[in-house]
């Protein structure tokens, strides 16, 4: 009995003492919103240098898991335009098609896309674009506009 009560005695000793707080979820940085913004930024100056800036920011974006996966882009330009109180992390998406999770952190945010042709605004939708952060850079997937 004394050597059961000792063991015991052993293995509550082990667990220690309970922390003290408040369990929240876990919430975007100011460095990651940064990264974030600055992505679309750059990716509508960029646009606004023409098509081909454009298709070269979005070829050098484009997550390097998923070079080979890109998207045609339509004719002439897009600006995006992120609802940034949206953005959010999104740790269980995977890409369409793809088996994995991609390496990084992977942040979601409202968009309105608006594709731009010969200066005329010619379609718009709004949906959910994903950004990955990886290495201190933000990494995209080429949008498709259907």
């Amino acid at each position: 009995m004394a050597l059961t009560c000792a063991l015991g005695a052993l293995l509550l000793a082990g667990c220690g003492a309970a922390t003290t707080g408040t369990a929240r979820p876990l919430q975007v940085t100011d460095v990651e919103r940064e990264l974030v913004s600055g992505y679309f930024a750059d990716l509508n100056e960029a646009g606004g240098q023409g098509t081909t800036e454009q298709r070269d920011l979005l070829k050098d974006t484009q997550h390097p898991d998923f070079r080979d996966e890109d998207c045609e882009l339509p004719a002439g330009t897009i600006k995006v335009q992120p609802t940034m109180s949206t953005l959010r992390l999104d740790p269980a998406w995977t890409p369409p098609g793809a088996d994995e999770h991609p390496r990084g952190v992977v942040l979601v945010v409202a968009v309105t896309l608006t594709v731009v042709q010969e200066g005329s605004e010619i379609g718009s939708q709004i949906g959910s674009q994903h950004v990955v952060l990886l290495n201190g850079k933000a990494y995209g997937f080429a949008p498709c506009v259907n």
